[in-house]
């Protein structure tokens, strides 16, 4: 089995990176194959809504010559997507954001002249994320952002893995946050079974 993981962090050391670490080593540990792209490091340019992808059914069908090739490579190969992203602003970082833009259009092809699939249907995607309020205020406009993408992309939302800063760095890699992380990854690899 195999997890796509877009990491949307800004830093490479921030709390949703040490968030990712015990989830990551969780799950190669129960056998699955984790491709995790940090999405900073790639050059992706922000959907334009051309909708030339639109009467493209045979793949994602883009014309922005960028890294999202590299992103829809991985997505079509997983059977599970992760949104890694802290919440700025009540909602994912700008680089998430572009990303998700690109694949909704990308990978769902209802807007052209005839109603083409949807080629990442049933897939399963799950949410971690960090935030520094109390955690429905923190990444609740976020999570139902997600649910509904999902519903919109035919997608299997599994839920969410979020931490709150309470006292930075350390807290997230304390036992208990540590032993979330993990039990998450248990519940991700479960669910592909």
């Amino acid at each position: 089995m195999r997890i796509c993981i877009l990491f949307g962090s800004l830093r490479n050391n921030s709390n949703t990176a040490l968030l990712l670490q015990p989830f990551i080593s969780e799950l190669e540990r129960l056998g699955a194959e984790v491709d995790c792209l940090k999405i900073k490091d790639m050059h992706i340019e922000s959907c334009t809504a051309c909708w030339a992808c639109q009467n493209v059914f045979e793949g994602p069908g883009c014309p922005k010559n960028d890294d999202m090739n590299i992103v829809y490579e991985s997505v079509m190969k997983s059977d599970c997507i992760i949104f890694a992203s802290p919440i700025y602003s009540w909602y994912c970082t700008p680089p998430m954001k572009a990303v998700m833009d690109r694949l909704v259009y990308g990978m769902n092809k209802y807007y052209g002249d005839t109603k083409g699939p949807c080629l990442w249907e049933g897939k399963k995607c799950a949410l971690v994320t960090t935030c520094g309020y109390e955690i429905e205020a923190g990444s609740g406009v976020f999570e139902e952002g997600l649910r509904r993408y999902c519903k919109h992309s035919k997608l299997n939302y599994l839920g969410k893995l979020a931490v709150r800063d309470i006292n930075g760095k350390s807290y997230f890699q304390c036992e208990s946050t540590v032993n979330a992380a993990r039990d998450f990854a248990n519940k991700v690899y479960n669910s592909l079974l």
